[in-house]
């Protein structure tokens, strides 16, 4: 499990935000495993004292422009890279074709990279997003790498929390085919909603987002399990919109949201026995 140090922006104030030293010890010690981020020469660093793995991300507007981030992201360890895909008026077939050139790619350079079910990209919907994986599966007979952020299918089509497994999950092939989950909490109206009430308590909106999660976990270990090992970063933002200003800082959120992510990992583990 990955934090993102986009989740600690204007932490613990915006006038006091920590260096990016301190956000990787405060990383290391509520017990993530890694840090997710465009990784620079100074993260790789400091994430190797601590002993912390590494995932990174960015935006793909094409093959040639993604190809020099890759190689310097592969020169700095990484392994697992998120690309989100083009534009959000790309047309499907384009996209599609895209993708192919740059997995081909990246797999030539060693590198594990996923494209992501993203907002404003060629991916953002589902139907967009079924098109280009059919498209990509016919043209190399192979199901296209993809991070799981649900949160944008489930508020582009309004989804109410009894319908969030039936609906989400109906890729469980592509889906036990990943290594990658973004893992950000949502409901019908919101992409991301707070963790906790800012008081401690689970909010009701992420527990409902628990059960779906948990029916996520089950179904990746349903399937293959690939290269034995899932990578999961609990998405929070403080950026984008996506943090509403009454909402607690995404900081604390997170560190809560590991663990009751954890949680949902052992109980889909037991449903799987």
């Amino acid at each position: 499990m990955c934090a993102t140090t986009w989740s600690m922006i204007g932490y613990p104030t915006p006038r006091r935000e920590w260096t990016p030293a301190r956000k990787l010890a405060a990383i290391k010690d509520a017990g993530f495993d890694g840090v997710c981020a465009f990784i620079t020469p100074e993260l790789k660093t400091e994430a190797d004292r601590l002993g912390l793995v590494l995932m990174s991300g960015f935006d793909a507007q094409s093959v040639a422009d993604a190809l020099p981030r890759l190689r310097a992201q592969r020169d700095l360890g990484v392994r697992f890279i998120n690309l989100q895909l083009l534009n959000h008026d790309t047309p499907p077939a384009q996209a599609a074709r895209v993708a192919v050139k740059l997995i081909r790619e990246s797999r030539a350079l060693g590198l594990s990279v996923h494209l992501e079910t993203h907002r404003d990209t060629a991916t953002e919907t589902p139907e967009k997003f079924d098109e280009i994986a059919r498209r990509y599966r016919r043209a190399t007979g192979e199901l296209m790498p993809v991070t799981w952020d649900h949160s944008h299918f489930a508020v582009s089509k309004h989804m109410l929390p009894p319908d969030y497994s039936k609906r989400l999950l109906v890729w469980p092939k592509l889906i036990q085919a990943s290594q990658m989950f973004h893992l950000r909490p949502f409901n019908s109206q919101h992409c991301q909603v707070p963790v906790t009430n800012g008081r401690g308590a689970l909010t009701p909106e992420f527990r409902d987002y628990l059960v779906f999660v948990e029916d996520l976990f089950a179904c990746w270990l349903a399937g293959p399990r690939p290269g034995g090992e899932l990578w999961v970063c609990p998405e929070l933002g403080m950026s984008h919109g996506y943090h509403v200003s009454t909402d607690p800082h995404a900081w604390p959120d997170a560190v809560r949201a590991r663990k009751e992510l954890l949680g949902a990992w052992q109980r889909a583990l037991v449903r799987k026995k």
